[in-house]
């Protein structure tokens, strides 16, 4: 079994439809499915003459184009191993990881071979290759057009790694996510089905895992002509204008990603009404950017997914299946609504222990152990389509735990689930606040103050027993637009409201709190801290 067997089925059934459109400086570029798979065969055939053979590791720094999908079909069509380290995350990060799976093959753009001066690991793989112009030292990626089409898919067992991804645990040491031809098979099958795909979708995603279930699916996939490393600050034209051309009815994106469609549309009073179906996650979604897009496609299903690089997805709830009562709910404190967990997925809370190993010696005393509706706890899953380890069993031990042979992962997520069965989210188990008055949660701070429309982001943290919300203002807003709120948030017990110029989020998603940059920059006697501006309670 090869991931790629079930893109050859498409390639048989919709050869002459068209799989991926990209825009690069103002042209257009399509590629149908039988392209894509004929582009890919001739890639692994050069990738095979260089000396690559089945489970080497191919290290890949490409933005999403299509020239990164031609490499992903052939690396997998030869059995190699796809590696994805994130860029930013530092020459030590990038080192360490090298040393955990140390590729055979750096397929990169000529930027990202500019590493190679102060990275040894990336001087020591072998086989380089430049997707763009010539580099010292590189061979070019583009030779695959010389290069024949004669190999066969490889033939994989189910547990054959296919595709690795690497993370920082707790500890700060990476950990290599090892997605198999089996895992990356069971995934597909979720996301096809909980994404609803058809042969007739035209979809944009700026989320490189469904590109690839897409082209797995018979769907034409449309690659956002943006810079995906900062989606929160991408020029937003260029994307509206590719979805009004080419009529796509679905969109699958991060939060921040969706932020800057939505106000450069409202903008210049653009509708998308073409669009039936958008799904974002990735970050935590709230109520007021659903609303937000329910309002630029009033036909659409807007639906917030939640998931996790070890389990995508869990989780997904529609806005219009959020009712008043879930909304006030929202407001006074209960958290985020997540929604019914997916079909296969096994979604169990038990007690709140993160940073200390658990283990059950049978199914029923971790039955007895986890927690009924409305108990807080941490959200533990299991099923097909859940990373069941980490290369080497490292990072087993901080997230997976077995019972009766069936390994569960430790999502590090706080929540519950309601009456109905549906999850709420209440952030990371790390993030919670135990103090003198009890025990918060920041999310549900945070989930309350998005509703007022002057916050474009809060942070909850305490500090020597104050707990403070910081907020970043929106577009136009004003401290006066925030009065008030200290009242409606008595429930939480905010000892202080300020207000940042600018609250710091992560570089994937530029959605995510980062909480300990926040804390340097609050915690720092930089002139910066004149950007702080309290909000004297009623």
């Amino acid at each position: 079994m090869n991931i790629m067997d079930v893109f050859m089925i498409q390639k048989g059934e919709r050869g002459d439809t068209v799989a991926l459109i990209e825009s690069k400086e103002g042209e257009t570029r399509s590629l149908t499915f039988a392209e894509i798979e004929r582009a890919s065969a001739q890639a692994a055939d050069m990738l095979a003459q260089a000396g690559l053979r089945a489970g080497d590791g191919v290290l890949m720094f490409q933005p999403m184009s299509s020239e990164l999908y031609v490499a992903l079909l052939a690396i997998f069509r030869l059995g190699l191993v796809a590696l994805f380290v994130d860029p930013w995350a530092g020459k030590s990060h990038l080192e360490a990881c090298c040393r955990l799976f140390p590729p055979k093959a750096l397929i990169a753009t000529p930027k990202a071979h500019l590493l190679r001066l102060v990275s040894p690991a990336l001087r020591r793989i072998p086989i380089k290759l430049s997707t763009g112009s010539w580099v010292p030292g590189a061979g070019r990626w583009g030779w695959w057009r010389d290069a024949g089409a004669g190999l066969d898919v490889a033939s994989c067992d189910a547990d054959t790694p296919a595709l690795v991804t690497f993370t920082s645990g707790s500890t700060g040491e990476p950990k290599a996510a090892v997605r198999t031809h089996g895992f990356l098979l069971a995934q597909h099958r979720v996301l096809a089905r909980e994404l609803r795909l058809g042969g007739d979708d035209v979809s944009l995603s700026s989320l490189p895992i469904f590109v690839l279930c897409h082209l797995g699916a018979g769907v034409t996939s449309v690659i956002p002509d943006a810079d995906l490393r900062r989606p929160g600050s991408m020029a937003p034209a260029p994307v509206v204008a590719q979805i009004c051309r080419h009529q796509v009815t679905t969109i699958e994106a991060s939060p921040a990603f969706l932020e800057r469609i939505v106000g450069y549309s409202r903008e210049y009073g653009i509708s998308l009404g073409d669009v039936k179906k958008i799904f974002t996650g990735g970050a935590p979604v709230f109520p007021r950017l659903l609303d937000d897009l329910q309002d630029l496609t009033p036909g659409a299903e807007v639906i917030a997914v939640y998931g996790a690089t070890e389990a995508e997805p869990m989780a997904q709830v529609a806005r219009r299946a959020m009712g008043p009562e879930d909304l006030g709910a929202m407001v006074s404190g209960r958290g985020l609504l997540a929604g019914r967990p997916v079909q296969g997925l096994h979604l169990r809370i038990m007690p709140d222990r993160w940073g200390a190993p658990v283990h059950f010696s049978t199914a029923r005393e971790f039955d007895a152990a986890c927690l009924g509706p409305g108990r807080i706890g941490e959200i533990v899953v299991s099923g097909a389509h859940v990373l069941p380890g980490y290369l080497n069993g490292r990072g087993n031990w901080e997230t997976k735990f077995t019972v009766e042979d069936v390994i569960w992962h430790r999502t590090g997520d706080a929540g519950y689930r309601d009456e109905r069965g549906r999850l709420w989210l209440l952030g990371r188990c790390m993030a919670r606040i135990v103090d003198g008055r009890g025990v918060l949660y920041p999310l549900s701070v945070e989930a309350a103050a998005s509703a007022n429309r002057a916050v474009r982001r809060a942070a909850c943290v305490s500090s020597e027993g104050r707990r403070t919300l910081f907020v970043e203002l929106a577009p136009h807003a004003t401290r006066r637009d925030l009065n008030g709120l200290h009242a409606r948030l008595s429930w939480a017990q905010v000892d202080e409201i300020e207000i940042l110029r600018r609250i710091p989020v992560d570089r994937r998603h530029n959605a995510k709190i980062d909480y300990p940059a926040l804390r340097r920059m609050v915690g720092s006697r930089m002139p910066a801290a004149g950007n702080r501006k309290p909000l004297p309670a009623p």
